[in-house]
């Protein structure tokens, strides 16, 4: 019996072996896990996930199985003690094994029709480990005969002292599993808890994390998001409604200053044109008319920089559309005011004429194109400083659209300061292709739709704060009309250019043979100018 005993390793080893199988098992673990992370383009996609979510069960089985190798065996002189212990962790880790598939099968059925998983990520979490538990004290029961009750016993008495002392973890986890039920929000939701608000990153077993619109991240625990009013924004869809209140004078009307408004909205990308964006009186106020402007977004983390933008425009729309917004004066500086008013009118605009006159005469309107005479004024100088007084001086802000290709355009632009950026979509070979060109100070942008009448052939969009002067055919027929042979000048310079042109014009969008043929037709031209005086002299 003492040789026998001598041949076999005692407790204490067989103790100290099972943990250092246990230490080359979470090795090798880790080992494959930092491998599938750091090698595998794969990982955070589904095989990856797969590997990782079975790695620990697999390579527990693998070690367990090396130590039951009869030459191994026999070389460490393990006991039948040994060999039980090692049968229950086989046991055991195969069941977690199998667990573990059937768990990632489901994920990946839901997965692959693009369904939510229906448990919450805290509820499942603490289902695998009541299984887990299970498990566990079945296989001592089952497997290595042990006796559990005195471990339930003191688990229920454990249990008992730590739930006391865990109250608010233990609350948090219960508030967390009842958010997530009751799908309160859902992961990349954008909800408003108190003064805080952002986008859902996760919920855990303790905590929501949040990430607002300045990049930070805030946890807020389960228990305080519970008893709290939650806000989902992203609910019951994604467009939410952001409102500015406007104020205008009374002397512009209601109908031009809410259409202005709706006009705004539209040329911002990030509005959603549906639900619609709307506007309405709000109050008649003493300083004036109190106007609320409504429009949808979903981006709600830029909702601050959409809602600027739209502010933005809505002062150079006001400014082109001559509506006043209201300031609020003390009585002795509104009197003061009604005494300099006319004579700051006058005086601002005899120096907005003067900057048009400046701009016009640096610019290339009314100028031969070229041959012997390019770059020389059509007309005498008075007449470039007479059409400045009739012109109207627009400013406009970044990112507006002037006009659209297609467009019927009875007016050109003379660009005194600023930029604008031309796009023309035309088709070649059956496929689409869009060609750009800036204009810059002293440039002409649309005349082509004014000495024509035909269709915008570009999209103007200004690239930068720009001055612009807006030439219609009432103000330049008065140039037409004192200088007879300007219009047969004209009629014959613009339809030669066009009929250069005429190749690209023929692919160009929106432009019918009809209007190419207007276009390049001199007496065609030469007609539409001529109509322009017969109406200017007819008012």
């Amino acid at each position: 019996m003492d040789v026998q005993g001598a041949s076999q390793m005692s407790w204490y080893g067989e103790g100290l072996l099972l943990v250092a199988a246990l230490g080359v098992a979470l090795f090798l673990y880790f080992l494959i896990r930092e491998f599938i992370r750091r090698r595998l383009v794969i990982y955070k996609r589904g095989l990856g996930l797969f590997l990782i979510r079975i790695a620990l069960p697999v390579v527990f089985i693998l070690v367990a199985l090396c130590l039951k190798i009869p030459a191994i065996k026999e070389a460490l002189r393990v006991g039948q003690r040994f060999s039980l212990v090692l049968d229950a962790a086989l046991i055991f880790f195969i069941v977690v094994f199998v667990i573990r598939l059937i768990d990632i099968s489901f994920h990946a059925w839901y997965s692959r029709r693009k369904l939510p998983f229906p448990l919450p990520r805290v509820l499942h979490g603490l289902i695998q480990i009541i299984i887990y538990l299970a498990l566990f004290f079945s296989v001592l029961k089952g497997v290595l005969g042990i006796n559990i009750t005195p471990f339930l016993t003191t688990s229920a008495i454990f249990t008992a002292i730590l739930g006391l002392a865990l109250q608010g973890v233990l609350s948090n986890i219960l508030s967390g599993v009842s958010l997530r039920l009751t799908k309160s929000f859902n992961t990349g939701d954008w909800i408003q808890v108190n003064k805080y608000e952002g986008v859902v990153l996760d919920t855990n077993w303790r905590e929501t994390r949040i990430l607002d619109r300045f990049a930070n991240v805030i946890v807020i625990p389960n228990n305080t998001m519970a008893s709290e009013m939650i806000t989902n924004m992203s609910l019951p869809d994604n467009a939410s409604y952001i409102t500015i209140p406007v104020k205008a004078s009374y002397a512009a009307p209601p109908l031009t200053v809410i259409n202005t408004l709706l006009e705004t909205t539209r040329e911002v990308p990030d509005v959603l044109k549906s639900p619609p964006p709307r506007a309405r009186i709000l109050a008649y106020e003493d300083l004036g008319i109190s106007y609320l402007l409504s429009f949808a977004v979903s981006d709600l983390n830029r909702k601050n920089i959409i809602s600027g933008e739209v502010s933005r425009l809505i002062w150079y729309k006001f400014k082109r559309n001559k509506i006043e917004i209201p300031v609020a004066v003390g009585e002795k500086v509104a009197d003061v005011l009604k005494v300099l008013a006319p004579k700051e009118k006058a005086l601002a605009a005899e120096e907005g004429d003067e900057r048009a006159y400046q701009a016009l005469l640096h610019s290339s309107f009314l100028r031969y194109p070229e041959g012997p005479m390019a770059g020389q004024f059509l007309v005498p100088e008075e007449e470039v400083r007479t059409l400045a007084t009739l012109v109207r001086k627009e400013r406009y802000a970044p990112r507006e659209i002037l006009f659209s290709q297609g467009e019927k355009g009875e007016n050109c632009y003379v660009v005194a300061s600023g930029k604008i950026r031309g796009e023309i979509v035309y088709e070649e070979d059956g496929k689409k292709y869009v060609s750009e060109f800036s204009v810059g100070p002293g440039g002409l942008f649309g005349e082509m739709s004014l000495f024509t009448g035909t269709p915008r052939t570009a999209t103007g969009i200004i690239e930068e704060e720009s001055e612009l002067l807006n030439i219609n055919a009432e103000s330049f027929a008065g140039i037409l009309a004192r200088n007879p042979h300007l219009s047969e000048t004209i009629a014959e310079l613009v339809s030669e250019r066009n009929k250069k042109n005429e190749d690209f014009l023929k692919k160009i969008k929106g432009l019918s043979a009809n209007d190419l043929k207007q276009s390049t037709n001199k007496k065609s031209v030469l007609e539409r100018l001529r109509s322009f005086v017969r109406l200017f002299r007819k008012s």
